[in-house]
């Protein structure tokens, strides 16, 4: 694999507005894929107030060189102040999905999609 993969985390509070924005990313090719669990419930302090609301998760899957892009481009749709983005490190999986991600998203600040075999 040439290319390193990373899933990046992003919550939001609408399931609807979270399947629309991770279309916009696959479409854009910044990620390959996302996968969206629905309902999840978040606690945290804000503003001085403890919050506990309902909310949904993505699991984007993408090039590790591209999470500045996807964080610039979450920043500009995400309806949140401060959204949580936070990108993980995948250390290993099955090659042929890890090559299908790299060659499924393009090269950074490129609007062309990725590498093909």
């Amino acid at each position: 694999m040439a290319e390193d993969v990373c899933e990046i985390v992003v919550t939001g509070g609408d399931a609807e507005w979270l399947s629309g924005y991770t279309r916009t990313l696959v479409e854009e090719r910044l990620v390959a894929c996302g996968h969206q669990l629905a309902a999840i419930r978040s606690v945290y302090r804000w503003e001085g107030a403890v919050h506990d609301e309902p909310e949904a998760r993505v699991a984007l899957h993408t090039r590790r060189s591209l999470v500045p892009e996807v964080v610039a481009r979450t920043a500009e749709l995400h309806p949140y102040e401060v959204p949580c983005v936070i990108a993980l490190p995948v250390l290993g999986g099955h090659p042929g999905y890890l090559d299908w991600v790299v060659r499924e998203t393009r090269e950074p600040g490129s609007r062309e999609g990725g590498t093909r075999p």
